[in-house]
């Protein structure tokens, strides 16, 4: 049954008329993919001399050993904010003689088939014949194989599972995000090693291949814990769209109507945001975005290098911002036939787009200023970050924006919205992080890297005072593309 989900899948997909739009800038980037994992496969072949380069005198078994632990907590990091959830059309299927079970069952498993889970074998396998298997035989070896399969596993069925959760009960996940965050902070401050557990439990592995029960139970229970969750939401009105409730006049904001139509606008966004679970998911998650900066600060090896402290900079500052005007138009493709026939002024609709993506970048960077803790450098990065996220940045997302060709459907339950998530939304994020550092790059071959730094906050300021003709061209581009944009919108994939 799961070969047949499986097919009907790649039928769906491959039947749709945005599969053919598509073809080529899938095609790019699964050039790119295949590169990524050729220079993964590399770093698996020579990472055990890199060991030995770095820490001279120890055992690379060791060290490598040690070092599984953080990979798998930021793999589970990267799954949550970037892992896509399985989408299955269930109205297709309720209503057939198809055990519940059976459709839970292939939901789950069909996370296994993700690039993700493709990605670490690229440097496990290498390392497991040129580093592990020659020190501690192949019996070993085998399994210790098998444990880190098991947990990759674990972490893609976890992953998937605390997603949903975020979705419907957003503080437990902030609890558990609380809990990982203390766990580290006990490794800084040396109550306990998270390297020396790691080296420690995979180390026992290889000496006892019993251990890989615990390896073992972890994918069940973390498996059991993703299916339970589902069983108890696959409900037909969990699918369906709920019926609208009335809007009261009592919740407008006078405010914002003051403003004429400028706040109207701002006020049906805001609305938007928050009456859907998908959007009001980004809501809840702005804790993360702005204790990102805590997983890189207390380390001096990562304040030490400005393209780190340039990432950090741009994802806390500008990373609500990015998730707005990156799907500025997606969110709204449930009715933007609508919109087109309305008598609106798009300029001034795309005006507050940007207006509300400055403000909300605004709020992220004034809420950062507290990580001066860690000193005035830190203000420093972040505030050209803040003025390249809202000068330069803003600009290019909503360029990007008008080529969205993909339908969100805000009205389903978060459990089941997965869609509307296309390849040129990933595309659009490539400049969002490589750009300041490529900026920056020619003033620190210099050494003057903090004129590299000013430079990028004065071309965002530059940008905020070429706005007009910098939102024409946006709107010239929405203009050309809107109907296209209308066309792709209606189709329901």
């Amino acid at each position: 049954m799961f070969i047949t989900f499986l097919l009907l899948e790649w039928k769906s997909t491959k039947r749709s008329s945005i599969w053919q739009k598509n073809l080529a800038l899938n095609l790019v980037i699964g050039f790119f993919l295949f590169l990524a994992l050729l220079y993964l496969l590399l770093l698996g072949f020579f990472i055990g001399k890199i060991i030995q380069e770095v820490y001279p005198g120890e055992d690379p078994v060791i060290i490598f050993n040690g070092f599984l632990v953080f990979y798998f907590f930021i793999d589970l990091f990267i799954r949550f904010m970037m892992q896509s959830l399985p989408e299955i059309s269930l109205d297709s299927f309720l209503h057939l003689p198809i055990r519940k079970s059976t459709i839970i069952h292939y939901m789950v498993g069909r996370t296994i088939l993700n690039f993700l889970n493709m990605a670490p074998l690229f440097i496990f396998i290498p390392v497991l014949f040129t580093l592990i298997a020659p020190e501690a035989g192949n019996f070993q070896a085998t399994y210790w194989m098998i444990a880190l399969i098991l947990l990759i596993l674990g972490n893609t069925f976890l992953a998937t599972y605390i997603k949903r959760m975020f979705g419907t009960k957003p503080l437990i996940v902030l609890v558990l995000v609380l809990i990982i965050g203390a766990l580290f902070a006990l490794d800084k401050t040396g109550v306990f090693s998270f390297a020396q557990l790691s080296s420690q439990a995979f180390g026992a592995i290889l000496r006892q291949p019993l251990y890989l029960l615990i390896p073992l139970a972890w994918t069940i229970l973390t498996y059991r814990l993703h299916y339970q969750f589902l069983k108890a939401h696959l409900y037909p009105e969990e699918v369906k769209i709920k019926k609208q409730r009335e809007v009261h006049s009592s919740t407008e904001n006078r405010l914002l109507k003051s403003f004429g139509i400028t706040g109207t606008i701002i006020m049906l966004e805001m609305k938007l945001y928050w009456r859907h679970k998908r959007t009001r998911t980004m809501v809840y998650m702005l804790p993360l975005f702005l204790g990102y900066g805590l997983f890189f600060y207390f380390q001096p090896m990562y304040m030490e290098r400005d393209f780190v402290m340039q990432f950090v900079g741009v994802f806390m500052t500008g990373g609500m911002m990015l998730n707005y005007t990156n799907y500025a138009f997606g969110y709204e493709s449930n009715y933007f036939d609508t919109l087109l026939t309305k008598n609106i002024d798009f300029q001034q609709y795309i005006w507050v787009k940007f207006i509300i993506a400055i403000s909300i970048g605004i709020i992220c960077y004034v809420l950062t200023i507290p990580y001066l803790f860690f000193g005035s450098r830190v203000l420093f990065i972040n505030t050209a970050m803040f003025l390249y996220n809202i000068g330069i940045l803003s600009y290019i997302l909503l360029y990007f924006a008008t080529f969205n060709k993909k339908r969100m459907d805000l009205s389903k339950s978060a459990a089941f919205n997965y869609q509307g998530v296309g390849a040129s939304n990933w595309l659009a994020i490539i400049p969002a992080f490589l750009l300041p550092v490529l900026i920056q790059i020619p003033f620190q071959q210099m050494g003057i890297p903090n004129i590299g730094l000013v430079f990028v906050g004065c071309m965002g300021i530059l940008g905020l005072i070429l706005h007009k003709p910098l939102l024409n061209l946006i709107y010239k581009n929405f203009t050309t593309r809107k109907y296209i944009m209308a066309s792709a919108f209606r189709e329901r994939t």
